[in-house]
């Protein structure tokens, strides 16, 4: 089977899409809970969440809703029992590759055993952004108590950081796509989120690496702010009989040498042999 072939059925998708952030949800969780594949499952048949998956000692839930606003509900508490010590939620336009990010955090923090998940948030917003300091995210005009930082290539993304307005939901909010139900991605932290999980996911913000998507389930009102690929190139066009033409060089003449014409008379007889001389 064609190399191309083989890429074809192991990708799930016909086109690559760039940047990540505006992806949108394929339909699916799978990335999103590639990170913990190897933690207790939880299938419900009532609910909001139709899959939760938890870590072994379930201090952090992961709830997957398929059909809801709010498809990631994540949360983390001191105990199995306690209520949580804070929430991340991201909503239905949000890629799972992002959520990916903070799972693949989280697992490292649990298998650690420092329970760093639990650790107080920095005082110094930008603990939580560096990874986008760092890859040149601009300041925005923000109001007093917040910050404001939005991607300089034009792709449409932001971290808003509400650090002491009290009208306003106090927290972190990722956000990629234009405003409205159908375009941005959100994911959202309580204020209580250490700054390492914030920073591990903006960094998923980032990532050049393109995701694969089915052409036809992606967003037309982001066609504009997103680059799509084709998973597999298509193949280059048939020659046509003008461009073989030049590549048919000139028949080399065929060399003609000349050929001994043999004569037709009949040869001679042998001469008889000659006598011995007598002594």
């Amino acid at each position: 089977m064609p190399s191309s072939a083989r890429q074809a059925t192991t990708v799930d998708g016909d086109v690559y899409v760039t940047p990540r952030s505006l992806a949108g949800s394929p339909g699916h969780g799978e990335p999103g809970f590639a990170p913990v594949k190897h933690w207790p499952h939880f299938h419900l048949d009532e609910g909001p969440h139709q899959l939760i998956v938890t870590s072994p000692d379930h201090r952090i839930r992961i709830g997957w809703a398929g059909d809801d606003y709010d498809l990631w509900t994540i949360s983390v508490a001191p105990d199995a029992i306690s209520a949580p010590q804070w929430t991340a939620t991201a909503n239905q336009n949000t890629p799972p590759e992002l959520v990916a990010a903070l799972t693949a955090a989280l697992a490292q923090d649990w298998t650690d055993g420092q329970d760093r998940f639990l650790a107080s948030p920095s005082p110094y917003w930008r603990d939580s952004a560096a990874p986008l300091i760092a890859s040149g995210w601009k300041h925005e005009a923000a109001e007093m108590g917040t910050v404001e930082l939005v991607a300089p290539d034009g792709s449409a993304a932001g971290i808003y950081i509400n650090r002491s307005r009290r009208d306003l939901e106090p927290g972190t909010q990722l956000w990629a796509g234009p405003p409205g139900w159908g375009t941005r991605a959100e994911i959202t932290f309580s204020s209580r989120t250490p700054s390492h999980l914030i920073a591990a996911t903006a960094s998923a913000f980032t990532d050049p690496t393109p995701v694969a998507r089915w052409r036809e389930n992606l967003d037309p009102q982001l066609a504009a702010l997103r680059q799509v690929t084709p998973v597999v190139p298509p193949r280059p066009p048939a020659p046509t009989p003008r461009d073989v033409r030049p590549r048919i060089g000139v028949r080399p003449p065929v060399a003609v040498t000349s050929v001994p014409r043999w004569s037709t008379a009949t040869p001679s007889a042998a001469l008889p042999a000659r006598p011995a001389a007598r002594r």
